[in-house]
């Protein structure tokens, strides 16, 4: 129907479909008389049945089914296989009845589509074929005849898958004793379809030639031809013989055909194969009519023997040998001698052509069959016969193939000896045969295979010994007919030519190594047929694991005592083997053995060595040993003292041959390879008499200095044959090798360790694995060497590794330590028992501490480093399999348990170190977790052995330094009255982990180990406790790094790796119940208080839960407990945990201590001190019940001070004071704030002055001790006096009305007055003070805290109290300044102090200049006026103290900044250096910004014009560039009502507090985006001209961080502060619109209406702001330009706000209408940027201009003439 992409006809909406097609047909049937279908051929009728009125027939059939019919006969491929599948599947599913009604039609459809050209349609025929057959059973019987014939073709089909579907079908159908039936049922219809096919069918006839292409057609046609041929066969096979015969006839005229003849000659190999098959059919079933046709048979078989096809040869041999044991008289049919046997002598010089596996074996019976007459003359017949097959086997084909080659020979041999046996009249013809077998085809061949080394391995050599055999019995068997002297001659022969062959290869110099080699192997064969084993047998492969039961380990000895039987049996052989072989044998051996120690003595010949050592492995006998003795005898001479005394010992050949040969060539250092010659040395050893012998010679070997290699090899041959064994066990044990092997162990340890190693790589690599294979080799459990000195080199080898540990240099230790490594490593793995022996659990521990350490330490590569591992790893993993079954103590567990226990306490690890010996620990309990049944007794043992016991822990504790305590005692978190104790060493700069530290986290990485295995019973408490003890400790080593208040880097790393590792308390809640730990901790809360206390609160935290136990604590009958150190502490860190009512009772209980407390307990723990502490704490967390009870207590303490005023500290020196003294003020001075945030009650005048006064006098106290803040308590006292201070004047600070109500009358007066006076007259300069003592206080010095508590009270120092401040004068020579000395002093004084290092001072600093920039701007107004009238333009210096300060920070930050490029962000440290100096840089230009923006408009274009000429303003625009993160989106909390826009820096408010509440991480950042902000704010201009002379990198930087975080910010600022401005203008309204961003100014004098709209870019105020004309009414367009100009000037020019600019804009148009006349040269009334009038006036045209404008002209032309009338100006 065409193309899918073709046009289709107008109409037709639908593509074609063959299917759709066959629908319709059914539908319209009958409308259509007679209609036949479609075929594709002529005589094929296609399904529909050719029959009018066919349609009660065809009603039978199932609609379905009818479709399936019809798309069956379809061409195309796929549709076919499709509806084959459907119509296998729908007669599987539906009901017999439907499927039967398919029946009639089925064996046209199936004769057709069986031999349809695409094989899968054929298989699928098949298949569904067989569902069919399965559905309608015997109900097909009726339609066999005409299936049955292309049923049997499908059997036999050449794709076997489809074979293989026909014959289950056929299966299915009948059962294998009825198939005979149904083939005789249908027989002639069989033979008629197969004789068709046979005679008939053509090509064209079998497939349409006008469809069909011809190459697919002639494939079809030879396809069926050959299953055609292969059905016959099977027919035949098939049917009975008496059914067999009953066809004679009509097969008879098949066989009459030429045409049948013809096929053996096709050109189509399957088709001839198939053809020879059928032929052997006939002569096995049919032998008569093959006689009948014996001239056609013999001719197309025997003629066709030289076919050289794969797919045809094994039928044509079958062929072959049918018809020569078939037909009597074939060979009378055809001319053997011109046409049968040439062809075969050709195949056979080519050796089979690459089928000899196939031709070969067919070759004995073939000639056994052919008739003496054409084999004659028989001498020729044999010699072509065997020389072809000899010149076959030569072919590279055959020699390539084992295979080939090995079937070549074995016919070669079993032809030769049919040649042999054939009996021959006369006897001289028979000898001549003989002679010409061995002397020209056996001996030749094995010539031939002695050459090539391919052919050596073959069979031959057997073949040869088994002919041996047979010839031997033969000739051994006595006979009348005198065949036993033929065989006799025969063998004599044999021997004969044998050894004058095997001379030829021998003597000679240049005798190829691989033909001695075979000759040696031949020989061995020839001695004992069965020792040696036959070629192409497979090896038997054993596995064997390593965990046998003990039955299964006495396999090795089984093994060596069934290898000691065979040799027994072979020696058995050799003994009835006929003195015919054993004569000439060795007769042979010895002729060859002579000539090659005449080479080997003569010529130094390697080779003839080689084949001497392979000869005496066989043939070990005096006799031999004798012969070479005798040749030797000229070289005897030379060692003749040697010899007199060997004769004297041994009268042995071969003993006397070993020393006078063998030693010698031993000795030879030249010589590489030894192994033959250790084999003579076995050789000679087999002919010693007994042990003792052997031993002696070896002792003599050992003590002579030959190469250990020779030794090397000797135990290896023993380790490998059970024999060798035998011969060399004494000399094993020995102790002459014993001795050698310890001092070989010595020089190789020290060989490797010394600092200069100069050793032959391989000679040493020799020695190790000497080493390796006595250690490691056992037999019969039992170690190769003496026990003792196992145990001795396993010391030598500890020793040395113990001091590979102690040499520094890496790489001389190398190769030793790995060698180490490698035999320690097979010792542990492969010897059972091995790691029983102290010596080697030494070396384990050793290995072990190796690789425990840093790599730094051990200077070991990681290569090393990983082999060590493996090596401890594989010795543990032995150990535990030995302690399991043996009950015994390991003393490497418990050595390196002590080793690991001491190094993590000794403070000496970093954290490097630490991370490695926690890996090496861990991996160390993993293979003690994998011993069964023992694991939670080993790992509980060795977690116990590298525990602390509890005075260690103590030491370890004591060991922590004390800086941790300075955090909780300055939050009140904890409260004491005595000195700590402990260590006292500064952290800082230490690399080194305390040892506290190290052992928690070890033991903790144990334990976790332990709980994630499961290996505890959660009932043994002991063991819980135990655990609970350990996390404790390590709970307490976290709480101590967090309270630390800058923790050094190691304890940061330390953390870190804690979590890398997962060790956390969440973990460990995880994995195991925590109420024990909760109540461990709870205890050493109580007993110690303390650090413990923190750690408790933190679990509680974790936990969310207090438990009860807990609160027992105050829950007493007796009411209050004693109060100890530890309980303090205790209920001090729970108070922030009790519920309300449990913290009331507590307050009351505390409450009710402090009235019955005496004056001696004011400051004991028990008394005041105590209970003030706990009131403190249970207040400072949240107000509570009590209020009430708090001014009763305030009464107490007056009361206290009233009766003894000594206690409290009121200015005096602390010089003396007591720890306990001090204690108790602090908590007083902490409670007088809570008491002033909580109370309720009103207090009386009396109370107020206790407060004030004491709060000035602890002041002063604080003031006068300041060289005391060094001690901790003093400190403390320092910082709650400040904070008192500090909430005192925050107080009144937030008084409101109503509250002062309750005050007494004058209270806040006298406060105003004096106290607060009081307070900053003595914060002030003591704030100077301790700055100028201390230049640099670091973030976690001592002195800091102080300031920050200072600072924190100085920020509410008054405007007012600054200005009248008492600070010492300071001025600074040659400053410029107009301000009065005393401001200049408060200057002076406080600037350098915003470069102070820490962050506390700079930012009370900043709060306190703040306050005075507003007032400073005034002081320069009035010296503005000297300022008017220069020419040049002036500049004024804002406050020249803080510029000083900001010149010293410039050159500073350059430093540290420069090399970060503008637009990336810098990351700062919070609190380090740095950090306070970036601070005090931005904090100095907030106050510079702040003064600036206090100044007027005309002082600001000079401040303007000096930061520009200093570049002061370009650097902080570069700086902040750097300091402001890329995205400035603030994280913190937000005091604004939650808002959809995103939260930058820039619209979130910067709180600065002293006590740095907020984030420090982004403080810095923050900072630097409101510096910015403020900059563009109040210096856009500035700001606008330095981005315009920026370079592109930058300005596209600036330009899009401006535009997308500030710009609307700034113009929404602008555009409401436009909105609420109250300025009133005298005849001009304006109006912002925010939505637009324009501003529309509307201006109105007399009957001039002009309205000016003023549009802000997006990137304000970068860009420039845009002026666009409104309405205007009688205003000239040259005078409205010039208007519009100059308020874009000034917007654009002036460092200010809109309303700024339109106000000044308003004053030049006020002017002009005042008459005020322009500047000629800028057309405006007021100046551009100097806000000055016209006032220098030409004396010619007195015109006036601004005097900057002229100056400008001036310098810009180069003359000094009036713009206008162009005289020169005076």
């Amino acid at each position: 129907m065409g193309g899918k992409n073709k046009q289709r006809t107008k109409g037709n909406l639908r593509p074609s479909s063959s299917g759709r097609a066959a629908e319709l047909l059914a539908k319209e049937r009958g409308t259509v008389p007679g209609f036949i279908g479609f075929g594709t051929s002529q005589n094929d009728l296609g399904y529909v049945p050719a029959v009018q009125g066919a349609e009660e027939i065809d009603s039978l059939v199932d609609a379905d089914f009818r479709m399936v019919l019809r798309k069956l006969s379809k061409r195309d491929i796929t549709t076919k296989l499709k509806a084959m599948q459907e119509f296998g599947t729908m007669c599987k599913e539906r009901e017999a009845e439907v499927v039967k009604g398919v029946l009639p039609y089925w064996p046209r459809i199936y004769c057709k589509i069986s031999l349809d050209h695409d094989r899968r349609v054929r298989e699928a025929t098949q298949q569904s074929f067989e569902q069919l057959i399965l559905k309608v059973k015997k109900h097909l019987a009726p339609y066999l005849k005409s299936i049955m014939g292309y049923w049997l073709i499908a059997q036999c089909d050449t794709y076997s898958p489809a074979a293989s579907a026909a014959k289950a079908a056929f299966e299915k159908a009948f059962p294998s004793s009825k198939q005979p039936e149904a083939l005789v049922f249908c027989k002639d219809e069989i033979l008629n379809v197969l004789q068709d096919h046979l005679l008939k069918e053509t090509p064209d006839t079998l497939s349409d030639p006008q469809t069909v292409p011809e190459e697919e057609r002639e494939a079809k046609f030879f396809r069926i031809l050959t299953c055609s041929l292969l059905a016959l066969k099977k027919l035949l096979s098939m049917l009975p013989k008496k059914d067999v015969h009953s066809l004679e006839g009509k097969l008879m005229s098949l066989l009459s055909q030429n045409k049948f003849w013809k096929y053996s000659k096709h050109n189509i190999p399957q088709v001839r194969s198939a053809f020879f098959e059928l032929a052997s059919a006939f002569c096995q079933y049919l032998p008569e009519l093959m006689k009948a046709e014996a001239p056609r048979a013999c001719t197309a078989v025997l003629l066709s023997i030289d076919d050289s096809d794969a797919v045809v040869c094994p039928a044509l041999w079958e062929a072959v040998l049918y018809a020569v044991s078939t037909i009597e008289d074939c060979w009378a049919h055809v001319n053997a001698k011109k046409g049968v046997l040439p062809k075969l002598w050709a195949v056979l010089r080519e050796g089979g052509r690459g089928l000899a596996t196939v031709i070969y074996p067919n070759l004995l019976p073939f000639i056994s069959k052919v008739p003496p007459g054409i084999a004659e003359p028989k001498l020729e017949y044999f010699r072509t016969f065997f020389s072809s097959i000899i010149q076959g086997l030569s072919s590279e084909r055959a020699i390539a193939s084992p295979s080939e080659s090995s079937a070549i020979v074995t016919a070669f041999m079993e032809c030769l000896r049919f040649a042999i046996l054939l009996k021959i009249d006369e006897e001289d013809d028979q000898r001549q045969i003989h002679r010409m077998l061995i002397y020209d085809q056996l001996i030749p061949l094995t010539n031939a295979v002695l050459k090539e080394p391919r052919l050596q391995n073959g069979p031959l050599f057997h073949q040869i010994a088994e002919t041996l055999s047979f010839w031997e019995a033969k000739a051994e068997l006595p006979s009348d007919d005198g065949t036993d002297e033929v065989f006799q001659k025969l063998l004599s022969n044999f021997w004969d030519h044998l050894l004058k062959m095997c001379v030829l290869h021998v003597d000679t110099l240049a005798a190829d190594e691989k033909s001695l080699f075979a000759i040696s192997g031949m020989l061995e064969i020839l001695q004992n047929p069965k020792s040696a084993t036959k070629p192409n047998n497979r090896k038997s492969l054993k596995i064997r694991f390593t965990d046998e039961d003990e039955s299964e380990r006495n396999t090795e000895s089984g093994k060596l005592v069934e290898v000691r039987n065979n040799d027994s049996e072979i020696q058995a052989d050799l003994q009835h083997s006929s003195l015919l072989r054993k004569e000439p044998l060795e007769n042979l051996v010895c002729t060859l053995a002579e000539l090659s120690i005449v080479y080997v003595n003569e010529q130094k010949s390697e080779q003839h060595l080689k084949f001497l050592s392979a000869l005496l492995n066989s043939f070990s006998s005096n006799r031999v040993f004798q012969v070479l003795l005798e040749q030797g005898n000229d070289a005897r001479s030379a060692r003749a003292e040697s010899q007199n005394e060997i004769e004297v010992h041994y009268e042995s050949p071969s003993i006397r041959f070993l020393y006078m040969n063998l030693i010698t060539w031993l000795k030879e250092d030249q010589r590489k390879d030894t192994h033959f010659l250790v084999d003579i040395l076995y050789s000679v050893l087999n002919c010693c008499n007994n042990n003792d012998e052997r031993k002696i010679i070896l002792d003599n070997l050992t003590k002579m200095n030959l190469k250990w290699i020779i030794f090397l090899q000797i135990i290896h041959k023993a380790c490998s044959s059970a024999t060798k064994l035998f011969l060399v066990s004494d000399w094993l044990k020995g102790d002459t090798l014993g001795e050698r092997l310890v001092m070989l162990t010595d020089d190789l340890c020290h060989l490797g360790l010394k600092p200069v190693a100069t050793s032959s790589e391989s000679s040493s690599s020799e020695r190790w694995t000497l080493l390796s294979l006595v250690l490691s080799q056992h037999v019969r459990n039992e170690s190769l060497i003496g026990e003792t000195f196992v145990e001795r080199i396993i010391d030598k080898l500890q020793a040395a590794l113990a001091r590979a540990k102690d040499l520094s240099e890496a790489g001389n230790t190398e190769t030793s330590v790995s060698f180490i490594c490698d035999v320690a490593s097979s010792f542990f793995s492969s010897v059972k028992g091995c790691l029983l022996m102290p010596s080697s659990e030494d070396l384990l521990l050793t290995i072990f501490q190796l690789c425990a350490q840093r790599q730094d330490a051990t200077h070991l590569t990681d290569l090393l480093v990983c082999k060590l591992k493996h090596t401890w790893m594989s010795g543990v993993n032995s150990l535990v399999h030995q302690l399991r079954s043996m009950q015994k103590q390991s003393t490497f567990l418990h050595k390196s348990a002590l080793w690991v226990k001491n190094q993590i306490q000794s403070s000496s690890l970093d954290v490097k170190s630490l991370q490695v010996l926690i890996s090496a620990v861990s991996d160390l309990l993993s293979k003690l977790m994998e011993a069964d049944g023992q694991s939670g007794y080993l790992v509980g043992a060795y977690v116990e052995h590298v525990m602390p016991n509890k005075t260690e822990w103590e030491k370890l504790h004591e060991s922590l330094s004390t800086e941790w305590m300075h955090k909780p005692l300055l939050e009140g978190r904890l409260s004491m009255n005595c000195e700590p104790l402990g260590s006292c060493v500064k952290l800082c700069g230490t690399t080194k982990l305390p040892g506290h530290l190290c052992t928690s986290a070890l033991l903790s990485k144990m334990v976790l180990l332990v709980l994630e295995n499961g290996t505890v019973h959660e009932n043994c408490d002991v063991e819980r406790k135990k655990i609970d003890n350990i996390i404790a400790e390590l709970l307490y080593s976290l709480q101590w790094v967090e309270e630390l208040e800058n923790p050094p880097y190691p304890l940061q790393e330390y953390l870190h790796m804690l979590e890398e590792i997962h060790i956390t308390y969440e973990k460990f809640r995880m994995l195991s119940d925590t109420t024990g730990l909760q109540q461990t901790i709870f205890d050493r809360s109580e007993e110690h208080g303390r650090l413990w206390s923190l750690t408790m609160a933190k679990v509680i935290r974790a936990e969310n839960a207090v438990s009860c136990e807990m609160k027992q604590l105050f829950k007493t009958t007796e009411g209050f407990p004693l109060l100890t150190e530890g309980r303090l502490h205790t209920l001090q860190c729970l108070s922030p945990f009790l519920l309300e009512e449990e913290k009331n009772e507590l307050v009351f209980h505390c409450v009710a201590q402090l009235m019955t407390c005496t004056q001696t307990e004011l400051s004991s723990t028990n008394g005041a001190f105590g209970c003030l502490s706990i009131l403190n704490s249970c207040l400072s967390d949240s107000s509570i019940d009590c209020d009430h009870l708090l001014p009763g207590i305030l009464k107490i303490i007056i009361s206290w001070k009233n009766n003894n005023e000594d206690s409290f500290l009121f200015s005096c020196n602390l010089k003396e004071t007591s720890a306990e003294l001090l204690g108790f003020n602090i908590e007083v001075i902490r409670y007088l704030p809570l008491l002033l945030k909580y109370s309720t009650a009103p207090l009386d005048n009396s109370e107020w002055d206790f407060i004030m006064c004491s709060m000035l006098a602890w002041l002063e106290t604080t003031s006068e001790n300041r060289s005391l803040y060094h001690v901790p308590h003093v400190q403390i006292f320092a910082c709650v006096s400040c904070d008192l201070a500090s909430a005192l004047s925050a107080y009144f600070e937030g008084a409101t009305p109503k509250t002062t109500e309750n005050l007494p009358v004058n209270l806040i007066s006298e406060w105003k007055e004096f106290f607060s006076e009081g307070i900053h007259n003595l914060l002030l300069p003591l704030l100077v003070k301790v700055t100028g003592e201390t230049k640099n206080a670091s973030e976690g010095s001592f002195q800091n805290s102080v300031l920050t508590s200072l600072g924190e009270a100085l920020t509410y120092i008054s405007k007012d109290q600054l200005l009248n401040h008492k600070l010492p004068a300071k001025f600074v020579a040659g400053q410029k300044t107009n301000l009065p000395d005393k401001l200049q002093t408060l200057l002076n004084t406080l600037s350098p102090l915003l470069l102070f290092r820490a962050r506390p001072v700079q930012i009370s600093v900043y709060r306190m200049l703040y306050k005075l920039m507003p007032e400073l701007p005034k002081f320069d107004d009035e010296d503005l006026k000297s300022y008017g009238d220069e020419e040049e333009e002036s500049a004024l210096s804002p406050p020249a103290a803080l510029m000083s300060v900001l010149a010293t920070q410039e050159v500073l930050l350059e430093n540290i900044l420069e090399c970060i490029p503008v637009g990336e962000f810098a990351v700062i440290q919070p609190l380090s250096d740095e950090f306070c100096l970036v601070l005090g840089y931005l904090l100095t230009w907030k106050l510079t910004l702040a003064f600036f923006k206090a100044a007027s408009s005309q002082l600001r274009v000079l401040y303007s014009q000096y930061l520009r000429r200093t570049k002061s303003l370009n650097k902080l625009l570069y700086h902040l560039f750097r300091l402001m993160p890329e995205s400035p989106i603030f994280s913190g909390p937000t005091s604004e009502v939650p808002n959809k826009d995103t939260k930058t820096f820039f619209t979130e408010e910067l709180h600065l507090d002293v006590k740095g509440t907020g984030v420090l991480s982004s403080q810095i950042s923050h900072l630097a985006c409101s510096v910015y902000h403020i900059t563009l704010k109040d210096l856009p201009a500035m700001v606008r001209l330095w981005w315009n002379s920026c370079e592109k990198r930058v300005f596209n930087v600036v330009d899009k961080f401006t535009s997308k975080y500030v710009s609307s910010v700034l113009s929404s600022q602008e555009i409401a502060s436009v909105q609420t401005s109250t300025q009133l203008f005298n005849g001009m309204t304006v109006k912002a619109r925010s939505a637009a961003r324009e501003v529309i100014a509307t201006y109105s004098v007399d009957d001039i209406f002009i309205e000016l709209i003023i549009q802000l870019p997006s990137n304000y105020p970068l860009g420039s702001i845009t002026v666009e004309s409104g309405k205007r009414v009688g205003v000239a367009v040259q005078q409205w330009r010039n208007w519009m100009l100059q308020l874009s000037t000034y917007l654009t020019h002036q460092n200010g706000s809109i309303m700024e600019g339109l106000s000044l804009w308003k004053n030049n148009v006020d002017k002009r209408f005042e008459g005020v006349e322009d500047c000629m040269i800028c057309f405006s009334v007021i100046h551009g940027s100097n806000y000055s009038l016209p006032k220098k006036a030409c004396r010619t045209c007195k015109k006036k201009f601004h005097s900057a404008c002229l100056y400008k002209w001036f310098t810009s032309s180069n003359k000094s003439t009036c713009p206008l009338c162009r005289e020169t100006f005076f």
